[in-house]
């Protein structure tokens, strides 16, 4: 029998600081959990919203798969990269037309396979098409490809994440909320085996706000005119949870939150 697949899912990297803590923490992560599959959001890589493709090719020498969210559209550069990179995907529920795919297959070097299908939330956001039932529509294609499915669910609304994992449960093998940045305590097995958390959390400046530079967003909330914002540097953080998987019956069969926090950092 095949050894259980481990998903290592990091949160949203943030800007150059979310970057760094990557190449900080991923290597001690791989020595402690060894995971056959490494995925993180990238939708705010690239100076704290958006992606280039330049700053994607660097990322995916260092994960396996990159998923993303309604800042994907950011950055026009990143359009055609979207089209030839299967590895980067952006969320499935945006309407026909648009460039890139919302799921990738991955297979390992033992040749077991893992989707990775990116999904967007319409609670607080753009009125993109409906994730559950674009969901059903994804899982047709994918299923006859392989059960072990991990979804990347950005979302504002923990009332919309909770409800997919209910509406997925048994369905699909992980439901990981990203989007808000501030990694929530409630992983757990849903019925059926089913992995699920709220959000991951982020990877990025620790003395932030959700990221950004703790006085910019405070003239935003004082203010209420609009801020520019930039990514803080720091000290450094890094939010992800380790899941582990029977590749044959797609099931979760555990699912382990990870924090990793250095104080100090500055450019």
């Amino acid at each position: 029998m095949p050894d259980n697949l481990r998903v290592l899912f990091i949160g949203d990297i943030v800007g150059r600081p979310g970057r760094r803590a990557l190449s900080r923490f991923l290597p001690d992560l791989r020595k402690k959990y060894r995971p056959s599959l490494v995925i993180a959001n990238s939708e705010n890589a690239a100076g704290g919203i958006g992606l280039t493709e330049e700053i994607a090719r660097e990322l995916l020498l260092q994960v396996d798969v990159l998923t993303s969210g309604n800042h994907i559209w950011d950055k026009k550069e990143v359009f055609n990269y979207l089209e030839k990179e299967p590895r980067l995907v952006r969320p499935a529920n945006y309407p026909e037309g648009n460039p890139g795919h919302g799921y990738h297959i991955f297979e390992n070097e033992d040749g077991i396979k893992a989707a990775i299908l990116n999904l967007q939330g319409r609670v607080f956001m753009e009125p993109v098409d409906c994730p559950f039932r674009r969901a059903e529509k994804e899982l047709e294609v994918i299923l006859p490809q392989t059960s072990t499915i991990i979804i990347d669910f950005h979302a504002e609304a923990t009332s919309e994440k909770q409800a997919l994992g209910w509406f997925l449960k048994g369905k699909v093998s992980a439901i990981l909320g990203t989007h808000t940045h501030i990694q929530t305590a409630d992983e757990r097995i849903l019925p059926g085996g089913t992995a699920y958390i709220s959000d991951v959390g982020m990877a990025g400046g620790l003395n932030s706000v959700i990221g950004m530079k703790p006085e910019q967003a405070l003239n935003r909330f004082l203010t209420a005119r609009p801020q520019k914002f930039e990514p803080a540097s720091e000290g450094l953080m890094l939010g992800a949870v380790l899941i582990e998987v029977d590749p044959q019956s797609g099931k979760a069969l555990t699912i382990k939150r990870e924090m990793m926090i250095e104080d100090g950092f500055e450019d």
